[in-house]
């Protein structure tokens, strides 16, 4: 029978969950003692797959594949994510990895720390190098944001493959209308709100945080910033400030829902230097109109105060009905909506440092 399963990535391994009538029962840790920044629930496939970024610190990072939700996992005997050697680097994180839409049902992107973009056509088993981004006259001038320089945010169109958005911390936002084949900057609108005054709108630099997909306009994208939550109606070519009923513009995570246009949620926290909840209370913000208002969502969640932080992979939708929301927080706690938001329960407590989650009916 169908049934949620909750991915959780945290810096010593991946906890799998699955909900019963009782509660949620999990299993891990998975790679103990590896943190875990990316997973992906690849549901394309008549079997669904798991791919999980690890990050061993004595051998390395590395791309993990399970097709038996968990019970056993493969590693390649070469790695899968690997810098050519004339570029004079070496992969430090994989941070995202994303099943691209239906019309490309075997291509799987993984972002990665350095900034670059990898491509695979055979559902994450193997991935060649997007150069065309690494060779990006811009790039040089890309800065490395508080956990690094990285693409960690691929969006792709779910009907032409050749539509493809990424987001670089500190580079901003890049659009390919071609396949990856080129990349032009789409930051309009978006403040760097660390610059002088005179400097606050340029071409690219923008320290994004996390973009997510409106469920029925593709083209309606959302994004958070290291200061300031937007929307763009054109798919990324501009953007709008959205955050006006936010309790604060800052914060990392930002997810939609998997079926209804014009919702989706964020996590506020205070300011850049001052990461802890508004008011120190644990909320999650939604809204139905995107972005015109929001609505607090707290029942069921922690009463004040609160000080678990939100990452920027670590809030997730589920692709149910209505459709589940989840998160985890550096405090190690977990937290499940079954109703959209409406309501909250505790997944799992005392968990490591949550670094992504992600759901999906299977």
């Amino acid at each position: 029978m169908a049934g949620v399963l909750l991915a959780v990535g945290t810096q010593k391994g991946l906890f799998l969950g699955r909900r019963h009538s009782g509660g949620w029962d999990f299993t891990g840790p998975h790679f103990p003692m590896q943190a875990v920044y990316s997973v992906a629930i690849d549901t394309r496939r008549t079997v669904p797959r798991l791919l999980v970024g690890a990050d061993s610190s004595h051998w390395g990072p590395s791309v993990f594949r399970s097709d038996d939700v968990g019970e056993s996992w493969h590693e390649p005997a070469r790695p899968a994510v690997k810098f050519p050697e004339d570029t004079g680097t070496s992969l430090e994180r994989v941070w995202q990895l994303h099943p691209a839409g239906p019309a490309a049902p075997d291509v799987v992107y993984a972002g990665t720390q350095p900034g670059a973009l990898f491509r695979s056509d055979d559902g994450g088993e193997t991935f060649t190098f997007v150069r065309s981004l690494w060779e990006h006259p811009q790039r040089p001038q890309w800065e490395a944001g508080f956990g690094g320089q990285a693409v960690h945010t691929v969006v792709t169109h779910p009907s032409d493959p050749d539509l493809i958005t990424v987001a670089v911390s500190t580079g901003g936002v890049y659009r390919s209308k071609d396949g990856g084949a080129s990349w032009v900057p789409s930051n309009t609108g978006v403040q760097c709100t660390f610059l002088p005054e005179e400097r606050r709108f340029p071409e690219f630099g923008q320290c994004v945080h996390k973009i997510a997909q409106d469920a029925v306009d593709p083209d309606r994208l959302y994004l958070q910033n290291h200061g300031g939550v937007y929307r763009s109606d054109d798919g990324g070519a501009t953007w709008t400030d959205i955050g006006a009923g936010l309790p604060a513009d800052f914060g990392f995570a930002i997810t939609s829902h998997k079926h209804r246009g014009d919702v989706a949620y964020v996590f506020p926290v205070r300011a850049d230097a001052y990461r802890m909840p508004p008011d120190y209370r644990c909320r999650v913000y939604r809204t139905e109109d995107a972005g015109a208002t929001w609505t607090a969502l707290s029942r069921g969640l922690p009463e004040d105060p609160s000080y678990g932080v939100v990452l920027r992979d670590a809030m997730c939708t589920d692709d149910g009905d209505p459709g589940g929301v989840y998160f985890g927080n550096r405090n190690g706690d977990v937290y499940a909506s079954a109703d959209q938001g409406d309501s909250w329960e505790q997944a799992i407590a005392h968990l490591p440092d949550v670094l992504c989650v992600r759901a999906a009916v299977v």
